[in-house]
């Protein structure tokens, strides 16, 4: 495949914010001046450590370690090929690409090609709902109340009732069976492929990015024996269990409220948002679990407790069903959970044909607590006008109020439980208790090492700002080299060059100087990121924190006048290391010998050369 030139590659990571890509995925928040952070895509964790300086094109998370520029995060988030990852952002920037040799643009194949298929595909079936075959479609639509206004924007199309009707537009366009299959388009039968989607109602599901990896399409016809709705099957770049359809819609305000309402289905979705509930977001053909959690606490920033998950399920045996598995997992959640039920049993699209879009704000703003919900749904199984019912009651309903995250809502709780029961409060605290030491002895397991295979070669000790020595000499060399790193493109090389070309006394940190002194230009951009990824181990990570770490600055200005201070401080350190040396030199010298006398010119010229470092600040 011929190379994308490199003068090209660089030009693109330069006019691409690294911060709106990562943006995409992760709620980022100010962390100091031109450093961002938010919850790590690459691992779970509820205390942000996740870090991204876009003025240099940088990211590192602090917890698990990983770093990089925006290509290397979109070939982890997406999977891509370096390649693909520099085509995906040219396209993006509206950028023409040129190749080595003068050769033409590669044919793009695997994870690329899947998208490009789903977004042609996305298009013809928009296309066809405007046709005489899909008044079905549009009827659907209008009865729940979505004119064609509703319909673009949320991008709803028509499959045709033919069994080729996509298949021979694809081909058109230059598809291969192969890949209409591996893109879950089409199925393959005895005489070849043919749509997957046959005389559906068909909504686009996209990433959070807003590209298209699949679809979900609604039964119209009764002589349609197939599901009442069909998705997309698991592709390469379609994974249910990650999904979430409306997220690429709901992203912004989601992140802006730290609020997110989870919905049945796509015609709730689209209910709520014409409604004004902008966050409202529903899973595709599978349960809420852990991943969608995940994707969605990075999206929320759900680093602190003042977030709200506000569900809604059906009052029938499969909302409930719902509701309690939901609640399994709540507690990953830093965010408070919440049920909201319609009344009457009604759904977000119901509810909204019904009696407008007021009432389906109003739904969400009578919401209950999620635990408060449970123990409804689990008292509901007991007759309490019993002896027996309350017993089996109480044991069903206490481990809900133990397991409740926030202390201090325990009390209250257990009070809200005994009168619901019509119990004796000491009772109900006692069985609370009970249910709360049962639990504890599983969350507080010992640790059992894994064995250790001794034959296998010790990785080298990872160096970090946390292992650097706490000395001053130390803390000045590695505010100076954080310095140059993040703010050295927008300083006077003249006025940094000469500390940098000072051996530094703590080794770690002068492997990092050697990296950053071999750049040839830091006014070239991606300077910092080669620097770091030329740093020799096992020193890399160090480089990596010292590139993405907060500098102490409250402003770009004051950061430059810092970095330019700290490299004269170390200017003034090796002076005054000299004179230290010349003064020994000195006791040990005849004044009035020459080499007395050159020792004392050369000390004349090292407080000179003080007093022009300290004048010239």
């Amino acid at each position: 495949m011929p190379r994308i030139r490199q003068a090209d590659v660089d030009e693109v990571k330069a006019r691409t914010n690294i911060a709106d890509i990562i943006g995409e995925r992760v709620a980022l928040k100010s962390a100091g001046v031109g450093s961002l952070k938010g919850l790590c895509p690459f691992h779970d964790e509820r205390s942000p450590s996740f870090h991204v300086r876009p003025q240099v094109g940088y990211y590192h998370c602090f917890g698990c370690g990983e770093s990089g520029d925006v290509y290397s995060f979109l070939r982890a988030m997406d999977h891509l090929s370096f390649t693909e990852a520099v085509e995906r952002l040219a396209a993006r920037i509206g950028y023409t690409l040129h190749y080595e040799d003068g050769a033409a643009a590669p044919e793009t194949s695997g994870r690329t090609r899947l998208y490009a298929a789903h977004t042609s595909a996305a298009a013809f079936f928009r296309a066809q709902l405007a046709t005489p075959e899909a008044e079905a479609g549009r009827r659907f639509l209008g009865e729940r109340g979505f004119d064609a206004g509703a319909a673009a924007h949320f991008g709803v199309g028509y499959a045709p009732r033919g069994w080729s009707g996509l298949t021979a537009a694809m081909r058109a366009e230059g598809y291969t069976e192969e890949e209409l299959l591996a893109a879950g388009l089409v199925s393959a039968g005895q005489r070849g492929a043919y749509d997957r989607f046959r005389g559906r109602l068909v909504w686009p599901i996209r990433d959070v990015t807003g590209q298209t990896i699949g679809f979900g399409a609604r039964r119209l016809y009764d002589d349609d024996k197939g599901p009442k709705y069909l998705n997309t099957p698991e592709t390469a770049i379609y994974k249910k269990a990650q999904v979430l359809y409306g997220l690429d819609l709901a992203k912004k305000d989601i992140s802006r409220a730290h609020r997110v309402v989870v919905v049945e289905g796509y015609t709730d979705v689209m209910a709520c948002h014409l409604a004004g509930v902008a966050t409202a977001v529903a899973t595709c053909g599978t349960a809420f679990g852990s991943d969608h959690i995940t994707v969605l606490r990075r999206i929320m920033g759900d680093d602190t407790a003042g977030g709200e998950v506000i569900f809604t399920f059906d009052p029938d045996a499969a909302g409930q069903k719902a509701a309690l598995r939901a609640f399994g997992d709540e507690k990953r959640f830093a965010a408070q959970t919440y049920v909201a039920v319609a009344p009457d049993g009604l759904d977000p699209c119901d509810l909204r044909l019904e009696r407008g879009d007021a009432a389906v704000r109003s739904i969400f703003e009578t919401k209950a607590p999620m635990f408060e919900f449970v123990i409804d749904q689990r008292l509901a199984g007991f007759d309490l006008a019993t002896v027996e019912g309350q017993v089996g009651a109480l044991r069903s309903a206490a481990p809900i109020v133990a397991d409740i995250r926030d202390r201090a809502l325990r009390p209250g709780y257990t009070r809200v439980l005994a009168r619901k029961l019509g119990l004796d409060l000491g009772e109900v605290r006692s069985a609370v208790e009970r249910a709360s030491r049962q639990t504890r002895p599983a969350a507080q397991a010992p640790h059992v090492p894994a064995p250790v295979d001794e034959s296998a070669p010790e990785a080298p000790p990872r160096v970090t700002l946390a292992s650097l020595p706490r000395t001053a000499d130390t803390a000045l060399e590695r505010d100076a080299l954080m310095g140059v790193l993040q703010y050295g493109h927008t300083v006077d090389p003249e006025r940094i060059d000469p500390a940098l070309a000072l051996p530094m006394s703590t080794p770690a940190l002068d492997a990092v100087r050697e990296a950053v002194l071999a750049q040839p230009d830091r006014t070239r951009v991606g300077w910092a990121a080669a620097a770091v990824e030329s740093t020799r181990e096992p020193f890399r990570s160090l480089a990596v924190e010292l590139l993405t770490a907060t500098f102490p600055a409250r402003t770009a200005a004051d950061a430059e006048a810092s970095t330019v201070d700290l490299c004269r401080r170390l200017q003034v350190r090796a002076i005054e290391r000299d004179k230290a040396r010349l003064l020994g030199d000195v006791q040990r010298l005849p004044p009035d010998s020459p080499e007395g006398r050159a020792v004392r010119v050369r000390l004349r010229d090292l407080d000179a050369r003080i007093r022009d470092l300290v004048e010239d600040r």
